[in-house]
């Protein structure tokens, strides 16, 4: 009963854009055309991990609504309101002290609302066994994806193979944690066993990142450590919005997680990606013969191959002639593009 999940669902990712808006950002909608947002898959993959009770979401104000309609079974007082963006430490700084206010030995998960988990057995495993281990020992875990591919849009995370924690010998010690490089780079890294990507889940009790932020963010533990009276009350959301827009805008990675002793890395592979490219949908759904990945309920593809076709709204779509493609369509809304210029996604949303 001392677990608890932390879902980070701020992020205002228009990438899939027309399905995607910053009204509506990827967190919010049905990506693999299952009928369950990826908030709602995210929070489908703690079940038995702990009760609905003990997850809390930290969000943007402008979307508190959309959480409440999407996970009912969350506790209103567990969705927590940022008034401004202040990259990652703040955020988990604060909900840190909001769940230690509720229970003292807390075992915390921290993860993104957006990401995709293809084997969520195997998520479960891993989570639990990390889960384990930090709530025996003062150290901070973070889940390190094996490597498939040459990726230049992940840090990495360089693991010392020769340093297993003794509480648990998949655990191994992070030698750095290493920034987005270049493609020769990703290829070295990739050529060699000890090296992962950095998914940005982590997992620590609740006293040893309040060390950790009181440590290496005293400047931001102050502010959420000094309004402790507060949590729970009426009166939260209005000391958080006056306090929040205070905090120093950095990342937990750049104010504890480079700077932290203690830091361990758990390698897995549950079929992992942040899904954070058209490519990356493609890459994850069921192609037909051509190549081709279709959601929705009726498209005919003819003559066509290595497309990305997302029309859930659709009675029926045809498509002739077509190679390397994304087609979607969302409220009125028909994006045609190549896959090769996707990243040209956000001037065409202007």
């Amino acid at each position: 009963m001392n677990n608890h999940v932390v879902i980070m669902a701020g992020g205002m990712g228009s990438r899939f854009w027309p399905m995607s808006t910053e009204e509506t950002p990827k967190q919010f909608i049905d990506v693999l055309g299952t009928g369950k947002t990826l908030i709602q898959m995210t929070m489908e993959r703690f079940k038995g991990i702990c009760p609905p009770e003990n997850v809390w979401v930290v969000t943007n104000e402008a979307y508190v609504e959309k959480v409440k309609e999407q996970l009912p079974e969350i506790p209103t007082g567990n969705i927590l309101s940022e008034p401004c963006r202040r990259n990652t430490a703040p955020c988990i700084c604060y909900v840190t002290w909001r769940i230690k206010s509720a229970d003292a030995n807390a075992n915390i998960v921290v993860t993104p609302s957006d990401h995709i988990v293809m084997n969520p057995m195997e998520f479960g495993r891993v989570i639990s066994s990390a889960l384990e281990f930090t709530a025996k020992k003062a150290a901070i875990v973070t889940l390190g994806m094996k490597v498939t591919r040459p990726e230049t849009g992940y840090g990495y995370i360089q693991a010392d193979m020769l340093a297993q924690a003794e509480e648990n010998s998949e655990i191994l010690r992070v030698s750095s944690f290493r920034e987005k490089p270049d493609l020769a780079t990703a290829k070295k890294y990739m050529s060699k066993d000890n090296y992962f990507w950095n998914a940005g889940i982590f997992l620590w009790n609740v006293n040893t990142i309040v060390d950790a932020f009181s440590k290496y963010a005293p400047s931001i533990n102050e502010i959420f450590s000094g309004i402790a009276d507060v949590y729970g009350t009426e009166r939260e959301q209005e000391v958080i919005n006056s306090v929040y827009p205070t905090c120093e805008s950095i990342s937990v990675d750049y104010a504890i997680m480079e700077k932290a002793e203690h830091i361990y890395v758990f390698p897995a592979d549950f079929g992992w990606s942040d899904l954070g490219t058209w490519g990356a949908l493609w890459g994850l759904t069921p192609h037909d013969e051509y190549g081709n990945s279709c959601i929705g309920e009726n498209i005919r593809m003819i003559e066509s191959s290595n497309c990305v076709v997302h029309t859930t709204e659709e009675k029926k779509v045809v498509i002739q002639g077509l190679d390397g493609y994304i087609v979607a369509e969302k409220n009125g809304t028909l994006l045609v593009c190549r896959l090769s210029e996707e990243q040209r996604i956000k001037d065409f949303s202007r």
